[in-house]
């Protein structure tokens, strides 16, 4: 009954946000606390969000420094030149643009924080989408894809859990997944590739040479302004677009980053990329935890770039919506993800799926390993999978001769698919900041980041590192 409760549970709650039935902070907390009382465990509700709260608290406290971070960052002016960068490369071509976003997020992915690729990655790419009236939900979707192959560096997470959970080295699992992880990349940039010229046909061939337009208009962005030219929130899809190009920016008006907004600091530009440097190394090599070092750095870049308490408060009231959506989705999820853990639905459902598996399906248990981690790495946090269900997995694939390590290598595919997935915290950075609903994104994403995975499962298989 828990496994049946459990997979409904799921399903209602992806119905109901892909139909905008309820939003997704609505329906992490309402739908698990209503599953809570229909298997009989009203009474431990409070003990189950609790419990789920205290385990997301550090990656809430994290994503909440970490945006005013770099929210401060893109202020002061250290991503303008990566920006006019990939202007000069992107102009105003959509297929250029597309390519570049899925390009910048892989690049940026290297520290192994979706927090950070998404933020750097919405920043460069959003006023690029809204001033060519491009789909926002291709830009979160291409960024998250990328994201999800990139994810699997060892000190990305996945890889790093596989390892702790079956006692393997780390390199012995990613080494050999490298052919197939960049294979998967590679058909991410032929995605890309496609989704571009998907929206130049619909928009027409762009170049700065060839926009007109009556005025030039300056998109602002990172200076806690609105982005011109947006005409609210909106979800983005690009389904209410018109389909010619519309009015379109001269090239000496065309920016992505306002070049005079008050906020930047160019003499302390060098100190900036500094602390960011110092930032991300110590991230990497795990000096301090993740939301100690956010909050330090967000409290030493307050401090230096802005010394007086108007423009530090200034400075915190531009980003605090996106620190308030982002960490509310985060303490929702807790619920969500507190109800699943604390009833023993996650427990049941994964116990099924193990037990279903066909004896013959023995020898293959690095293939069901890989279509296994698809839906499961989405439905289920990491450390779930890793800690709860891999362990299984490796198991039954060593009664029938599997080594674990191919076992682990497996279980890492199904990535891509997994930074979509609504229990992952980063991904409502990717939405929030790129003013996308999330519904709108998973309809857009699932079928190409399940089929990114497949991909990867299948150049793994074909190059025999599973």
């Amino acid at each position: 009954m828990l496994t049946i409760l459990g997979f409904a549970m799921i399903a209602t709650f992806l119905v109901l946000i892909m139909l905008k039935k309820m939003s997704p902070i609505a329906a992490l907390v309402l739908i698990p606390a209503l599953f809570c009382v229909v298997v009989g465990k009203g009474a431990h509700l409070g003990d189950y969000v609790i419990d789920g709260v205290t385990s997301l608290a550090p990656t809430a406290a994290m994503l909440m420094f970490a945006i005013v971070y770099f929210g401060v960052m893109i202020d002061v002016g250290l991503f303008d030149p990566v920006v006019r960068g990939i202007l000069r490369f992107c102009r105003a071509d959509p297929l250029r643009i597309v390519v570049g976003t899925a390009v910048l997020a892989a690049i940026v992915s290297l520290d192994g924080d979706g927090s950070t690729t998404f933020m750097i990655t919405v920043s460069a790419m959003y006023p690029l989408y809204k001033r060519l009236k491009m789909s926002l939900v291709v830009m979160t979707g291409v960024a998250a894809m990328a994201n999800g192959v990139m994810n699997t560096l060892p000190w990305g997470g996945p890889t790093a859990r596989a390892a702790t959970a079956l006692k393997l080295d780390a390199s012995d699992i990613f080494v050999p997944m490298i052919p197939a992880l960049a294979t998967g990349l590679l058909f991410v940039f032929a995605l890309a590739y496609v989704l571009g010229r998907r929206e130049r046909k619909r928009l027409g061939v762009l170049t700065l040479d060839e926009v007109l337009v009556e005025e030039p208009e300056t998109v602002l962005v990172g200076a806690g302004k609105t982005p011109s030219g947006t005409g609210g929130p909106g979800s983005g899809t690009g389904a209410d677009l018109p389909d010619g190009p519309g009015p379109q920016p001269r090239p000496d008006g065309f920016q992505g980053l306002d070049p005079h907004r008050e906020t930047l600091r160019p003499r302390l530009y060098w100190f900036n990329a500094l602390l960011t440097v110092v930032l991300l190394t110590a991230m990497i090599m795990e000096w301090l935890p993740i939301p100690v070092l956010f909050l330090l750095g967000a409290a030493l870049a307050l401090t230096v770039n802005y010394p007086q308490m108007p423009a530090q408060r200034a400075r915190i009231a531009a980003h605090a919506e996106n620190v308030l959506n982002v960490s509310g989705m985060v303490f929702a999820a807790a619920v969500f993800t507190g109800v699943l853990q604390g009833t023993g639905m996650v427990d049941h459902m994964a116990d099924w799926l193990v037990g279903n598996i066909p004896d013959g399906m023995g020898p293959h248990m690095a293939l069901v390993t890989g279509v296994l981690s698809i839906p499961l790495t989405y439905f289920m946090s990491n450390d779930g999978f890793y800690f709860g269900i891999l362990p299984v997995l490796a198991e039954a694939g060593q009664a029938h001769g599997v080594p674990a390590v191919e076992i682990a290598r497996a279980s890492i595919v199904g990535q891509p698919l997994h930074m979509s997935s609504p229990l992952v915290p980063a991904v409502y950075v990717l939405v929030g900041m790129a003013k996308v609903e999330f519904g709108d994104h998973t309809r857009f994403v699932v079928k190409w980041a399940a089929l990114t995975s497949v991909v990867v499962l299948g150049a793994g298989l074909l190059y025999g590192a599973m």
